[in-house]
């Protein structure tokens, strides 16, 4: 089964991916994939977030296939999936630093890969926004990524997508729920 978490920076899914990490129900059966982008970022010193580019993006949409493929058979929860990778991509064609040809690449792997995960979780936007030295603090970008992954939800109408909301308890319930339900 692979489960992904999918939202806006600073909207709890690495928090959810580390109290799942520690739950003993999943630590011993799931494997966990740290966000993408950070880890990109430090390797070849690229830049992330509004300042993305071309080459930002073809690596992180790569970077989603790679880690499809490696853990397609096995129980994941990955912390970002392809959805993420649209979104990203799609901002810096607004802000012109991403062209087309990216933006239909990370379209065309989403509509092959998004479909064959097993659960994505939205994290609700309503988290205040965190500085934690790596993600973008600046409002009106995280709120036109906000808007941007509305509109995919929205538009795409991808019937794996469960959107989480409440205290990171009630987030942990209803992944918890989630995944029994998908697997009777």
């Amino acid at each position: 089964m692979i489960i992904s978490f999918s939202g806006a920076q600073s909207t709890g899914k690495s928090t959810l991916l580390n109290k799942l990490k520690d739950d003993p129900d999943f630590s011993k059966n799931w494997n966990f994939e740290p966000e993408i982008t950070r880890s990109l970022k430090e390797k070849y010193d690229i830049p992330i977030n509004e300042d993305g580019n071309d080459f930002t993006q073809l690596i992180t949409v790569n970077s989603h296939i790679d880690t499809y493929l490696r853990h397609r058979n096995k129980n994941v929860v990955l912390d970002r999936c392809t959805l993420d990778a649209l979104v990203y991509t799609t901002y810096g064609v607004y802000t012109k630093k991403i062209s087309e040809e990216v933006a239909s690449y990370a379209e065309f792997v989403y509509f092959k890969i998004m479909p064959q995960y097993d659960i994505v979780f939205y994290t609700d936007p309503s988290i205040p926004l965190v500085d934690d030295g790596v993600r973008s603090i600046n409002v009106d970008f995280r709120d036109k990524i906000i808007r941007l992954f509305e509109f995919y939800i929205a538009e795409t109408n991808m019937t794996n997508i469960v959107r989480l909301s409440g205290s990171v308890e009630e987030r942990l319930e209803k992944i918890k729920q989630e995944i029994l339900n998908r697997k009777k």
